[in-house]
């Protein structure tokens, strides 16, 4: 048989030509590799400095004042004399918003993503799932002067005696604002429940909205809850609509006709006033800061732990 000549059989070597391409594959997987990592170092670097920054501010507002009785205390009055800094009407306030919303988009969120999954004509969904999220593209701004002009209205209808601005229609604007989120993330869970169980379940004759009950929705709980505390949280860090829609007043109350102030809203007033740099008062912003980074964490924690917990794995 006749040997293969060494330009064919390359000699055990590769042509030059493969081996420069190689080369730059190898490069550019590198580069790739570069660039991720120095965006994710990059994030997390972000990270470290706002919590240095609100530690670090707020450290020194804590070394004046007791942090049992900024926690405990149920005054907010920063600007009276003797100042009160008792935070707890400013939490109470963004907890009235964050329950509002919840009630809302939670709810709504989930229907209207089990319906997009499930029921919807992929016609009806291709137009009504981007009408959706065009929601998420208003700016929150738009959403305050909703809850004040229209929201707040309508309720007056049917209670009199509701504030002007109130923790209710504030958070029933940001529930508007976190139902995208919701509907998109339910769907998404949803949609990622193989076929084959639906099928397993319909064989044995169950019904549609049995096999959408009984065998989807608990398959993608874990990213069902995960979508519903990703909008808590967004409720929670909310700034514009409810500085507009539930108004400037701390006050330590349950009652969401009345009007409260989230300590994102607080954040706010105090940011756009005349403050100086360095007083306690302006110290206060890192204080309330850290407490709703805090709350916000705490949060985010509890959804991971959650989901690590009673994730499923489909092949």
């Amino acid at each position: 048989m006749a040997s293969v000549p060494e330009s064919v059989s390359f000699g055990g070597r590769l042509p030059s030509f493969i081996g420069r391409r190689l080369t730059l594959r190898a490069g550019q997987e590198l580069s790739a590799r570069i660039v991720c990592f120095l965006c994710a170092l990059a994030c997390v670097l972000s990270t470290i400095g706002i919590v240095f920054i609100l530690a670090k501010e707020a450290f020194t507002f804590f070394q004046a004042h007791s942090p049992v009785a900024f926690l405990t205390g149920t005054k907010w009055f920063p600007a009276a004399d003797p100042p009160e800094y008792g935070v707890l009407p400013l939490i109470c306030g963004t907890f009235l918003v964050t329950v509002v919303s919840g009630l809302v988009s939670i709810p709504l969120g989930l229907l209207v993503g089990v319906y997009l999954s499930e029921y919807a004509h992929f016609k009806v969904r291709k137009v009504l799932k981007p009408a959706l999220e065009l929601l998420a593209g208003i700016p929150s701004v738009v959403f305050g002067y909703l809850g004040l002009n229209l929201v707040t209205p309508l309720l007056q209808v049917f209670f009199p005696k509701i504030d002007a601005t109130n923790a209710l229609a504030g958070g029933i604007v940001v529930g508007i604002m976190t139902l995208p989120m919701v509907a998109s993330l339910c769907q998404d869970a949803i949609a990622a429940v193989p076929k084959a169980m639906r099928e397993a379940a319909y064989g044995l004759g169950s019904t549609k909205a049995e096999v959408t009950a009984k065998i989807v929705v608990p398959s993608a709980l874990s990213g069902i809850v995960a979508a519903f505390i990703l909008a808590l949280s967004r409720a929670i860090g909310e700034t514009m609509a409810v500085t507009i829609a539930a108004g400037a007043t701390p006050k330590l109350t349950f009652n969401p006709a009345e009007e409260i102030q989230t300590m994102t809203a607080y954040i706010v007033n105090v940011s756009k006033g005349d403050v100086s740099r360095g007083s306690p008062e302006y110290q206060t912003i890192f204080a309330v800061g850290l407490t709703l980074f805090l709350l916000t964490l705490a949060m985010n924690l509890l959804a991971q732990r959650f989901v690590r917990r009673f994730r499923r794995g489909y092949a």
